[in-house]
């Protein structure tokens, strides 16, 4: 019997370390720097690289490190059920015309889902939540805004009835947002619409892994979080 193939490394065609390509996507990901500023820090390092090749890496290995990141919280979460869950829109300049960025976040905070569309109505809500409840499964409550939309999308899907709303109860979604703004003002928004997708749901399971939920805990397990955290990263794709 033919032995399995083993999968070709995604670096095979690079000349740079595989240890240096994850450094260069996690500054670029994890931190508010816009590609000249990865260079500078990289170049103080000895690490000579263009801010090109900054943003040839993301768009290459970004995306991979992401969906391996979603891969294993997935296979780790998949038994627990008891989830609330709060949804947000927000807007999203593209090439100067407004859009909307839909996020699902469970209670501790951890971002479930992200979507963009053009429109803000029930059919991009029940778009939205279709796909959050294909991935992830059904879910004990939803907190939402005022928005027709969700109540509208819910009453299709047969969940009508675990909804919630009121004043502040959405604060866990609507602060989850900060991380994405401050990295979309270093990029100096975006120019296609592809772009804000690719990189809201990158950049979500870049801030899941490294979320320590360092408010709550104090500094020996925030540090030991965090070099866990930083080990699986070096591990990715390996």
């Amino acid at each position: 019997m033919p032995r399995p193939r083993k999968p070709a490394s995604p670096f095979r065609y690079f000349n740079s370390s595989p240890e240096v390509i994850r450094l260069v996507v996690m500054m670029d990901e994890r931190f508010p720097l816009s590609l000249r500023n990865v260079e500078d820090l990289l170049a103080e390092r000895g690490i000579d690289i263009c801010h090109e090749t900054v943003r040839h890496w993301w768009n290459r290995f970004g995306p991979l490190f992401a969906a391996d990141v979603q891969r294993q919280r997935l296979s780790r979460m998949r038994g627990f059920r008891q989830w609330k869950w709060h949804l947000d829109e927000v807007d999203v300049k593209i090439n100067g015309e407004l859009h909307y960025l839909w996020r699902a976040v469970d209670q501790e905070g951890e971002i479930l889902e992200s979507y963009v569309t053009k429109t803000r109505d029930k059919k991009a809500a029940l778009r939205f939540m279709r796909k959050a409840l294909k991935r992830h499964g059904p879910m004990e409550r939803i907190v939402t805004d005022g928005l027709k939309s969700y109540p509208a999308s819910m009453r299709d899907l047969g969940i009508i009835d675990r909804q919630e709303m009121g004043r502040w109860k959405n604060n866990q979604v609507e602060n989850s947002h900060l991380p994405f703004r401050r990295r979309e003002r270093a990029m100096l928004r975006f120019r296609q619409m592809k772009s804000p997708q690719k990189f809201a749901s990158a950049h979500a399971n870049v801030h899941n892994h490294f979320n320590a939920q360092r408010h709550l805990v104090d500094r020996e397990t925030y540090k030991t979080s965090r070099s866990a955290a930083l080990a699986e990263w070096q591990n990715l794709m390996a």
